[in-house]
């Protein structure tokens, strides 16, 4: 039986943490009369969560110091017209990051619109030129959710060295930038991986063998106490709005992990909401950040 206890893994306290730490240094650079860093985010629709996501990472950039733009477009807007406002941003020097927020509308190309970004300003990490730069070791933009989950590890040291880790889900957003990162000859990487996905046999008996296991798969409560050994690490990425009558909004957010029956199986769990998302937002601060020193 794991007797250590169950610790948090506290995203708010993280973030918090490199989010005072980017605001003493914007300060500084006013002071000095340098350039304050510039995000630049585009909404398309009104798309609910969307919504709440943007608003919190204009809040965080208001919060360091950061300039912030944020641009509403229709959901009836043509692909070929949001591509001429990246262009406008691409070209425009004061701003040092774009965010599209996704999921797009349907008539959109996600590939088009990512692939539109000037890669020097690709924040968010997910041009091509990032992700190749990303597998190669290379210095470049990391994924913001994969990056703020490797800060995570960071702020509690958490061992990883020669660690299983299973991560459970492939998208190009979270899961697959996630197995690289983790198996990467880095401080928080050099761990074996397993990912698994909709198509995995016996996803069970994977779980089981895993010390970390990150949870990327969208589906609420997913992962269980049965699919857990005592003393795992877990970092859960899901975030999904479920109906409840009871709350003032309407749903409450649940993770991909049974937080009750996972957690004191655990040595360390990430709690939803609290765990990875502020980290998401910190690491697109940082992001953002570096993209401003790279270019003055």
């Amino acid at each position: 039986m794991y007797v250590c206890g169950m610790q948090i893994l506290d995203g708010k306290k993280a973030a918090q943490t490199i989010k005072d730490h980017l605001k003493l240094n914007v300060a500084q650079a006013a002071i000095e009369g340098k350039k304050v860093p510039h995000l630049a985010a585009i909404l398309v629709g009104t798309n609910g969560a969307s919504e709440t996501y943007v608003a919190a990472k204009v809040k965080a950039c208001e919060e360091v110091g950061f300039k912030s733009t944020l641009i509403r477009l229709e959901d009836t807007i043509s692909e070929m017209k949001l591509l001429e406002e990246i262009s406008e941003l691409n070209s425009d020097p004061d701003v040092d990051g774009i965010l599209i927020q996704l999921p797009l509308p349907k008539h959109i190309s996600d590939e088009e619109v990512i692939n539109t970004i000037d890669p020097d300003k690709d924040v968010d990490g997910f041009h091509p030129a990032s992700v190749g730069r990303m597998v190669q070791g290379l210095p470049t933009y990391i994924a913001a959710t994969p990056y703020g989950i490797m800060l995570l590890l960071e702020h509690y040291k958490i061992d990883t060295k020669g660690k299983h880790a299973v991560v459970v889900g492939r998208s190009n957003i979270v899961g697959r930038p996630m197995s690289v990162l983790l198996s990467s000859n880095s401080n928080y990487g050099n761990c074996t991986v397993t990912i698994c996905h909709s198509h995995t046999k016996d996803l069970k008996a994977f779980c089981l063998q895993a010390d970390i296991i990150v949870a990327a798969l969208g589906k609420p409560e997913f992962v269980t106490a049965d699919m857990v050994k005592e003393g795992a690490v877990i970092v859960d990425v899901g975030i999904t709005r479920v109906a409840d009558a009871t709350k003032k909004s309407g749903f409450k957010l649940k993770g991909d992990v049974h937080y009750e029956s996972v957690a004191p199986k655990c040595s360390w769990i990430t709690p939803v909401p609290g765990g990875v998302g502020p980290m998401t937002i910190a690491a697109l601060l940082k992001n953002t950040y570096r993209a401003c020193q790279m270019k003055n």
